[in-house]
Protein backbone atom coordinates (compact mmCIF):
# COMPACT_ATOMS: atom_id res chain seq x y z
CA UNK A 1 0.00 0.00 0.00
CA UNK A 2 2.97 2.14 0.86
CA UNK A 3 4.33 1.59 -2.31
CA UNK A 4 1.09 2.62 -4.08
CA UNK A 5 1.25 5.89 -2.69
CA UNK A 6 5.25 6.44 -3.24
CA UNK A 7 3.89 5.70 -7.30
CA UNK A 8 1.24 7.74 -6.90
CA UNK A 9 2.90 10.80 -5.83
CA UNK A 10 5.89 10.33 -8.33
CA UNK A 11 3.24 10.48 -10.80
CA UNK A 12 2.15 13.58 -9.67
CA UNK A 13 5.34 15.20 -9.30
CA UNK A 14 5.88 14.22 -12.96
CA UNK A 15 2.55 15.48 -14.01
CA UNK A 16 3.13 18.93 -11.72
CA UNK A 17 6.89 19.71 -13.30
CA UNK A 18 6.37 20.23 -16.77
CA UNK A 19 3.04 22.43 -15.84
CA UNK A 20 5.22 24.77 -13.77
CA UNK A 21 7.87 24.68 -16.02
CA UNK A 22 5.26 25.35 -18.51
CA UNK A 23 3.76 28.40 -16.30
CA UNK A 24 7.31 29.78 -15.24
CA UNK A 25 8.19 30.06 -19.66
CA UNK A 26 4.18 31.92 -19.99
CA UNK A 27 5.51 34.30 -16.97
CA UNK A 28 8.78 34.82 -18.75
CA UNK A 29 7.03 35.39 -22.70
CA UNK A 30 4.17 37.42 -20.89
CA UNK A 31 6.88 39.76 -18.84
CA UNK A 32 8.92 39.96 -22.25
CA UNK A 33 5.85 41.07 -24.16
CA UNK A 34 4.66 43.50 -21.78
CA UNK A 35 7.61 45.14 -20.71
CA UNK A 36 7.86 47.80 -23.59
CA UNK A 37 4.33 48.56 -22.06
CA UNK A 38 5.25 49.26 -18.46
CA UNK A 39 8.84 50.86 -19.41
CA UNK A 40 6.54 53.58 -21.63
CA UNK A 41 3.73 53.79 -18.50
CA UNK A 42 7.09 54.25 -16.26
CA UNK A 43 7.92 56.93 -18.35
CA UNK A 44 4.68 58.87 -18.61
CA UNK A 45 4.58 58.34 -15.08
CA UNK A 46 7.95 60.04 -14.59
CA UNK A 47 6.99 63.06 -16.61
CA UNK A 48 3.76 63.54 -15.85
CA UNK A 49 5.08 63.50 -12.21
CA UNK A 50 7.57 66.49 -12.98
CA UNK A 51 4.73 68.60 -14.95
CA UNK A 52 2.64 68.12 -11.67
CA UNK A 53 5.43 69.51 -9.73
CA UNK A 54 5.74 72.14 -11.87
CA UNK A 55 2.13 73.28 -12.31
CA UNK A 56 2.08 72.91 -8.23
CA UNK A 57 4.91 74.96 -7.86
CA UNK A 58 4.08 77.51 -10.34
CA UNK A 59 0.38 77.86 -9.03
CA UNK A 60 1.74 77.96 -5.06
CA UNK A 61 3.62 80.59 -5.98
CA UNK A 62 0.51 82.55 -7.87
CA UNK A 63 -1.55 81.56 -4.94
CA UNK A 64 0.67 83.10 -2.31
CA UNK A 65 1.37 86.50 -4.46
CA UNK A 66 -2.43 86.60 -4.54
CA UNK A 67 -2.65 86.34 -1.18
CA UNK A 68 -0.05 89.03 -0.49
CA UNK A 69 -1.88 91.61 -2.70
CA UNK A 70 -5.17 90.82 -1.23
CA UNK A 71 -3.35 91.37 1.93
CA UNK A 72 -1.68 94.83 0.80
CA UNK A 73 -5.49 95.88 -0.20
CA UNK A 74 -6.94 95.40 2.91
CA UNK A 75 -4.16 97.01 4.58
CA UNK A 76 -4.08 100.38 2.49
CA UNK A 77 -8.51 100.68 2.23
CA UNK A 78 -9.22 100.15 6.01
CA UNK A 79 -7.89 103.63 7.05
CA UNK A 80 -10.39 104.67 4.32
CA UNK A 81 -13.14 102.96 5.15
CA UNK A 82 -14.89 105.27 7.59
CA UNK A 83 -14.46 107.99 4.74
CA UNK A 84 -16.10 106.21 2.38
CA UNK A 85 -19.03 105.30 5.13
CA UNK A 86 -19.19 109.23 5.83
CA UNK A 87 -19.38 109.55 1.79
CA UNK A 88 -21.90 106.99 1.93
CA UNK A 89 -24.35 108.63 4.31
CA UNK A 90 -23.90 111.73 2.74
CA UNK A 91 -24.90 110.47 -0.34
CA UNK A 92 -28.15 108.48 1.25
CA UNK A 93 -29.32 111.85 2.42
CA UNK A 94 -28.83 113.98 -0.70
CA UNK A 95 -30.27 111.15 -2.76
CA UNK A 96 -33.54 111.16 -0.14
CA UNK A 97 -33.97 115.43 0.03
CA UNK A 98 -33.75 115.61 -3.55
CA UNK A 99 -36.96 115.18 -4.95
CA UNK A 100 -37.58 112.52 -7.59
CA UNK A 101 -38.48 112.95 -11.18
CA UNK A 102 -41.39 111.39 -12.72
CA UNK A 103 -40.93 110.18 -16.02
CA UNK A 104 -43.72 112.11 -18.09
CA UNK A 105 -44.98 110.02 -21.31
CA UNK A 106 -46.00 113.01 -23.81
Amino acid sequence: MLGLLVLAVLALALLWLPLMLLRLAFHVVFALVLLPFRLVGLALRIVLGVLGLGFKVVFSAFGLVAGLLALVAVVVMLPLLPLALIGLAVWLVVRAVRPSRALRVA
